[in-house]
Formats: C-alpha cells, structure tokens, sequence
C-alpha cells in the first residue's frame, strides 16, 4: 500500500470503532450509523494528503461525521422511512443494560441539533467552544441545545420509567 492509503488505513483501524459509536449515538440505527461512517470516511479520503500533516484529524473526522448525519436526517426519503423502537441488536437486552437501552432510545426521539449537541458535548467530551466549531454554531446555541436536549431526556427517561414501573 503506498503512503497515503497506508497512512489512511491505519487511521480508520484506529478510529472506527469510536467513530461507529458516535454515529449510532447520532442516528439511533447501527444499519445507518454504518452508512454515515462510510460517507465520512470517504469525504476524509478526499482530503486527506492536506489532513495528515496536521494534528485535527480527529476534530475534522468528527464534525464530518457530525455533519453528514445532519444532513442525512434532513433528506426527505429518511422522514418516509419508519423504523423500530429498538434496533434488532438489543431487542432483548443483556442483563443490567436496561438503562442504556433507554438512553439511547430517548436519545432517539431528540432533534438532530440538540442529539449532535448532546453527543458530542457528553459523550465525545468536548468543550461548549469544540462543539460549536464542529456544527458550525454559536457558543450560545450550544448551550441552549444542552439545555434543552438534557431537560428533554430527563422527560423522556422519567415518563418511560413511569410507565415500566405501572406495568410491574
């Protein structure tokens, strides 16, 4: 392989799994999640000579990832589309997962905005000015979305606990 694409294979190898989980947490379907991951990467490739001599690979990757699963939520075709509430991957959730299943469900029902906000100020740990670099947004949008992404999963994760616990 020459320099470039062994350059760029061993960045993917590193990255891969990181980047799947982010685009899962981003889209709610690991089917989908793929996908966006492919796009990205491939958006990557096209730049990479001018990426690879600089230390924001990951920055980059992130917000291409970030954006492309913007973008997709906002294509017509993905609104006609149903999908389950559950991914065929955790439909019987292993033991002391229950939680997480319900965090990523609920994470499901955010906006796109406020999911990519959620995702990346607490699940990828960047600051409010990193996340606001990625989507392009203001400091002040990126804290009103937290805000308002976090209130909004706070109501959706009580409202489904209510009803597990009338079900018992």
């Amino acid at each position: 392989m020459s320099g470039r694409d062994g350059e760029f294979a061993e960045y993917v190898d590193t990255r891969l799994p990181v980047m799947r989980r982010t685009a899962y947490l981003l889209c709610g379907d690991w089917h989908r999640a793929e996908d966006l991951v492919q796009t990205a990467l491939s958006k990557l490739y096209v730049v990479w000579p001018r990426l690879r001599a600089s230390a924001g690979i990951d920055a980059y990757a992130r917000t291409v990832l970030v954006r492309t699963s913007i973008d997709e939520s906002r294509k017509a075709f993905r609104r006609r589309e149903s999908t389950t509430s559950e991914p065929p991957e955790l439909s019987v959730p292993p033991s002391g997962v229950e939680d997480a299943v319900d965090v990523r469900r609920a994470l499901g029902q955010l906006p796109a905005g406020q999911r990519a906000v959620v995702v990346l100020r607490y699940w990828e740990d960047l600051s409010i000015t990193e996340t606001a670099r990625v989507l392009g947004r203001t400091e002040g949008t990126v804290k009103s979305q937290a805000a308002k992404g976090l209130a909004a999963l706070r109501e959706l994760l009580a409202a489904g606990r209510t009803v597990l616990e009338g079900q018992s």
